[in-house]
């Protein structure tokens, strides 16, 4: 029997990424974002319209999207009340959002510089991907968000989690989950696809 709901948030299991883009003075942002998912070497990126994110892909289109593990979890965690905007803007300031120039130093990650793009990329995180914006718009019917498509230029990932052919070995890689608010891993492997 199902039962009709209206929950507060969509989050029905994605993966948590840490997006890294380019503030004006050069330094690096970091933003967890839980809306994003390829097609190809498309990316997709759902990103909130008031955040330092957003602002920094608007006036300088690049940017990384770091996929975490499940054992930063808590490192993730430590971002998710802070925000690059100075000053912070009232609805984030309502939902006790405090700003935070250095991410890198608030969560104890490691700056590793990109090759093709300005924004650095997170050590710590085993997958990470260098991004050309290349579109950004704003649903009619929620102007709260911005859908923003990247194209992927350079994809990196941790030796231990990369087969001998180019290939993610999904028996070594699991990304961070978020899950209705809530941080999982992946369980264990039920199967594959025939394009496996």
């Amino acid at each position: 029997m199902h039962q009709e709901i209206k929950p507060s948030i969509l989050y029905y299991g994605t993966p948590v990424i840490l997006l890294t883009t380019l503030n004006e003075d050069g330094s690096t942002n970091i933003s967890p974002l839980s809306s994003s998912w390829a097609l190809g070497y498309s990316l997709v990126l759902g990103l909130g319209i008031g955040g330092k994110a957003i602002e920094n892909l608007r006036e300088r289109p690049e940017c990384v999207v770091n996929v975490p593990g499940p054992e930063l979890w808590t490192q993730v965690e430590a971002l998710a009340p802070l925000t690059g905007k100075n000053p912070v803007p009232e609805y984030k300031l309502q939902a006790s959002f405090r700003f935070e120039h250095d991410k890198f130093a608030a969560a104890n990650f490691t700056r590793q510089t990109s090759v093709q793009v300005k924004p650095d990329r997170i050590l710590e995180c085993p997958l990470q991907i260098e991004c050309a914006v290349r579109n950004i718009r704003v649903p009619e019917h929620d102007p709260h968000f911005a859908v923003v498509e990247a194209e992927a230029l350079k994809v990196h990932a941790d030796e231990k989690i990369v087969l001998g052919d180019n290939r993610i070995d999904p028996e070594q890689w699991s990304p961070l989950i978020y899950n209705f608010r809530h941080y999982f891993g992946l369980g264990q492997p039920l199967g594959k696809t025939f394009r496996a």
